[in-house]
């Protein structure tokens, strides 16, 4: 679970990141369709859903 949320913490944050470089991931194309705020509200949920699962089983090795 732990590698689960740093994966989706990291795709978050990078996803965060590349609208403003005027790119985007192939694969999250589809949350555009919603509108900005939408797609914006997806984005960051993902990178604080995935830095909570990081930070909640960070310690459980």
């Amino acid at each position: 679970m732990k590698e689960l949320g740093l994966g989706l913490f990291i795709i978050g944050l990078v996803s965060l990141i590349l609208p403003f470089l005027g790119l985007k991931f192939m694969f999250l194309t589809w949350i555009e369709q919603w509108g900005p705020s939408t797609a914006w509200a997806i984005r960051g949920g993902a990178t604080l859903l995935g830095l909570v699962l990081w930070l909640s089983f960070k310690n459980r090795d």
